[in-house]
């Protein structure tokens, strides 16, 4: 029977693909009967200089890689320093840091976050839990998505639970377990557009909204090879390159590659939604809530176009709920680690086996 009524306290750190900054949440979570959280503090930090090594990283050879790891754990540690420090926080059971993904190859069975977790330890003085894909992949899984063991036990009232990252990822409860795959490529794509014109993002889709969907471009989009395997499937960051040139191929305006692109993500994930639910024969009713976060949730014009594809209510929580879910899931990741339970699950990354994933550094 599980361990009930202990509260954890946790700081989780996620740094995504869309590279948009680094993401600290601290989070109390209790078990009594189910689980429950409190989200105590939450921050943004820019990556600044670390941008640019991040994106280009994966250009280095594992030695460089092994160097740029402890580095990036150097200020990983930096920030979680500040972080503890403007906030006064006394109590602290576990850091879990995702790390940055450099490289995510499941078909060959290898994937690389840097961030040190040893060096971490050493430097924050405090109990490190990384490295939450590879035990996954070694039981033959994906190794992704991660994000949905939280969909299930933190946020079990949504049926769909929708992340737009860099990646847009969905995980859906049906009378069988949990689903769950990424759907395509979002603001790495997007953020592409929006830099060209002179901005981080395109903020709120104004751009994107005065622009025209290429109908030939679209359909192209809709035709690449991932979009017709079953799940489990995962991206990696190479797709944004394919995308960027396909779409590059048509010469068109900034504003016509950010419609289009839009436009594309609108479709793919209701194309996602939709045969789930065919194929779990779910009669989906126009109350039934997809909860929706990540930076693209900000984005009023994408969440416009995805609610115009689905016949389900989209429901954007709270700016810090929107923002953090991911660096708030892999806390709980850490203190389920911490419990020797289960925390990625086999029905949405195709492993032999449920696991529990994580390395974990004591403090020195």
């Amino acid at each position: 029977m599980p361990i009930q009524g202990k509260t954890y306290y946790i700081i989780g750190l996620m740094s995504g693909s869309s590279l948009d900054g680094l993401d600290l949440a601290y989070c109390a979570f209790k078990y009594t009967d189910s689980w429950t959280f409190n989200l105590i503090h939450c921050k943004n930090a820019p990556l600044g200089l670390w941008e640019a090594k991040l994106r280009e990283a994966v250009h280095l050879n594992e030695e460089e890689l092994d160097c740029l790891s402890v580095q990036f754990a150097t200020y990983l540690a930096k920030e979680v320093q500040d972080f503890i420090q403007e906030n006064h926080i006394d109590k602290i059971d576990a850091v879990v840091s995702h790390g940055h993904t450099i490289y995510h190859y499941p078909e060959k069975g290898i994937t690389c976050q840097i961030g040190d977790g040893q060096t971490l330890a050493k430097l924050l003085e405090l109990r490190i839990i990384n490295n939450l894909r590879q035990a996954d992949m070694d039981a033959g899984g994906q190794g992704a998505p991660i994000v949905p063991i939280g969909d299930l036990l933190l946020f079990p009232s949504y049926q769909f639970c929708l992340n737009l990252g860099g990646i847009a990822n969905i995980s859906m409860k049906t009378k069988k377990g949990i689903l769950a795959f990424d759907i395509c490529t979002a603001n790495q794509v997007l953020n592409h557009y929006a830099e060209q014109a002179g901005f981080p993002y395109d903020n709120e889709g104004q751009m994107a909204r005065k622009g025209k969907v290429n109908k030939s471009l679209l359909t192209t989009l809709n035709s690449l090879d991932f979009y017709q395997k079953i799940g489990p499937k995962s991206l990696d960051n190479g797709m944004a390159k394919l995308l960027i040139n396909q779409i590059n191929d048509k010469q068109g305006n900034i504003e016509m590659a950010l419609a289009t692109y839009v436009e594309h993500i609108a479709v793919q994930i209701a194309k996602a939604v939709n045969s789930i639910a065919l194929g779990e024969g779910l009669n989906l009713k126009p109350n039934t809530q997809i909860l929706l976060t990540g930076g693209g949730a900000f984005n009023s014009y994408l969440v416009e176009r995805i609610q115009a594809h689905l016949n389900i209510k989209v429901l954007v929580p709270d700016d810090a709920i929107v923002s953090n879910k991911e660096a708030i899931v892999m806390a709980f990741i850490g203190v389920l680690k911490l419990r020797n339970e289960v925390n990625v699950l086999a029905s949405v990354t195709g492993a032999k086996q449920d696991t529990s994933c994580g390395d974990i550094f004591e403090k020195d």
